[in-house]
């Protein structure tokens, strides 16, 4: 199968390339850039040198049309709002790793990221690729809306406990923090080396973009109305995500019982990992690859829940996720090209 990516010059760019490399059924062959137009790849990103040989050019849709079946949309927000909706018209299959087509409401959307959203007939017909929890939407779909890196994460860690009904929903509060790379390879005064080295800050409080994604697929499990905390943080290394959430307790339940039933939940998902409460995850320890690990706690003190997850933002929370779901929607096993274990230390 041919695919494309467009929007061929950041960070999740440069993961699909490497993971479409290793997978023995898709082949990249036309990545579109704006701005690097004529531009060998590998001049962008020499480390892909003799690995990924394709010169980066404008966008031809007549030309995509007739030589591509699958589409990777890695751009900035609204832009494949507009594009989109014309590759669906030739029945191109889309994978969208912006958060155009994530949410089901345009009100929202235009609240939230201040710009005009797609039609409300493309937002109610994509589907949300969040790979363990919706995989038979996804194995039917044309137009997919790759899950943001918080909430891959994130909702991980909570949909578990909030669809067996075991935490008070408007009591979630989660904690994130992210490396330098979620920001973008664009150039940044608050991730500048001398800003971010030896320091780590809080941004968005109460306006970052996740924060509805993350509600409006908690609220379908629930039917009500889900208000969270959400403070992200950035810190000084380059990959990773880590996401601490806490909630409180409808009753009594112990330890043992909300462990097992984790692990129940994900047995039959490979890219989730469930750790033990004195055996934590970090990020390193899912560096460059597509896992989620996850750790719970029951604090039978207070009678709340803690939830740890962690993943790599750029895989799991961007280009490993959006080829788990090609493999959803091909009808090829999930794990394929994505078999590789974290590179540690």
């Amino acid at each position: 199968m041919n695919v494309a990516i467009i929007g061929g010059s950041g960070y999740g760019a440069a993961e699909l390339t490497r993971l479409l490399n290793m997978h023995p059924h898709a082949e990249l062959t036309t990545i579109i850039s704006h701005s690097k137009d004529g531009t060998d790849f590998s001049m962008v990103y020499p480390h892909m040198s003799e690995i990924v040989t394709l010169t980066m050019e404008q966008l031809n849709i007549k030309k995509l049309t007739e030589t591509i079946d699958l589409v990777f949309f890695a751009t900035p927000s609204n832009v494949s709002t507009e594009l989109i909706p014309i590759f669906l018209d030739h029945e191109l299959t889309c994978i969208d790793l912006s958060g155009d087509f994530r949410l089901k409401s345009a009100t929202t959307y235009q609240q939230w990221y201040q710009a005009e959203s797609a039609d409300q007939s493309y937002l109610e017909q994509a589907v949300y690729g969040l790979s363990e929890i919706f995989s038979d939407q996804i194995q039917s779909a044309k137009l997919l809306a790759n899950p943001g890196c918080y909430p891959t994460a994130a909702l991980l860690g909570l949909i578990p406990v909030v669809q067996q009904g075991w935490i008070n929903t408007n009591s979630i509060i989660i904690d994130g923090k992210t490396g330098v790379s979620g920001a973008g390879r664009g150039l940044s005064l608050n991730v500048h080396f001398s800003e971010m080295n030896e320091n780590t800050k809080a941004y968005k409080l109460g306006v970052h973009k996740h924060v509805p994604e993350m509600e409006q697929t908690l609220q379908s499990f629930v039917k009500e109305e889900i208000q969270l905390t959400f403070t992200p943080h950035v810190v000084p290394m380059t990959r990773g995500i880590m996401v601490t959430c806490y909630a409180s307790l409808k009753e009594k339940v112990d330890q043992q019982t909300v462990q097992s039933f984790y692990q129940t939940f994900y047995d039959k998902h490979p890219f989730v990992r469930l750790r033990s409460d004195i055996s934590l995850p970090a990020t390193k320890e899912v560096y460059g690859s597509n896992y989620c690990d996850i750790a719970v706690h029951v604090d039978e003190r207070t009678n709340r829940l803690t939830v740890i997850a962690v993943i790599d933002n750029l895989v799991k929370g961007a280009a490993g996720q959006a080829i788990q779901n090609m493999n959803l929607m091909c009808g090829w096993d999930e794990t394929t090209g994505l078999q590789h274990s974290p590179i540690y230390p």
